[in-house]
């Protein structure tokens, strides 16, 4: 994850891309990747479907129901990705729910992360207090905990997240669910300007993020951006070419 620490010392902005494991099958996930690296963003997060995602819009909600009735699951998924030959030039991360870490065992959850080359994770629904859940382990195999922030988090909270943050804080734009909106606050704005003022890490921000205008309103604010349900929704209807105008205005463009 060091390489997103450069990125942001260099004045650049990233771009994670999100994808749903499975959705349309299994063997299509190595294809996502490979598209994904190649048209320039900066890391890969895969969500791992589960049948109560409480953070997902209904896109990704969608996207995971259909991999769920191909069968996929966290294992299925790890060991996919275990077995991947190409050159992977950039991290990837894991965004699963807490339920099937602890099914599957913290442990041999963090070995078999490290196994497929995962640098980082996110558990949306793992609350601060209890990372000693997964925490430990991750760390004992050289694996990012990511740590989220929404508007709702209280100041002390914040302070106290912060300070545990590594790699690169997920700064939630909405309060609410991940999803395609058309418009972003001001509140937003100046919730991630603060957070960026007191995070030692790269702040990213993430949930809603669909459009140029959101990526122009914000650039100045945060150090990247985290982008699902579009992507998601573009390799589902087979149109992912129109997702790369955002992908290139946030990596090509140079820094005001």
């Amino acid at each position: 994850m060091k390489r997103l620490e450069n990125l942001k010392d260099s004045g650049d902005k990233a771009f994670v891309a999100y994808i749903m494991a499975g959705d349309g099958g299994l063997d299509k996930l190595r294809g996502q990747v490979e598209y994904l690296q190649a048209t320039g963003v900066t890391a890969i997060e895969i969500g791992i479907p589960f049948s109560d995602p409480v953070a997902d819009g209904p896109v990704i909600e969608e996207a995971g129901n259909r991999a769920l009735a191909e069968g996929v699951t966290l294992n299925k998924v790890l060991l996919e990705m275990k077995n991947w030959d190409f050159d992977l030039k950039i991290p990837l991360i894991v965004m699963t729910y807490l339920n099937p870490v602890i099914r599957y065992g913290a442990e041999r959850f963090a070995e078999s992360c490290r196994e497929a080359g995962v640098s980082a994770v996110i558990i949306p629904d793992l609350p601060f207090e209890h990372q000693q859940l997964v925490e430990p382990y991750l760390k004992k195999t050289g694996i990012t905990l990511i740590q989220l922030v929404t508007l709702t988090t209280t100041e002390n909270r914040l302070e106290d997240i912060l300070g545990a943050a590594e790699g690169f804080v997920y700064a939630v734009t909405v309060t609410g669910i991940t999803g395609v909106r058309d418009e972003l606050t001001q509140e937003v704005k100046e919730f991630m300007k603060t957070v960026r003022s007191k995070s030692p890490v790269p702040v990213y921000a993430g949930f809603g993020i669909s459009r140029l205008e959101h990526i122009e309103l914000l650039r100045e604010d945060v150090d990247g951006f985290i982008v699902g349900s579009a992507i998601v929704k573009a390799f589902h209807d087979n149109k992912i070419e129109n997702i790369e105008p955002l992908i290139h205005a946030v990596t090509q463009r140079n820094p005001v």
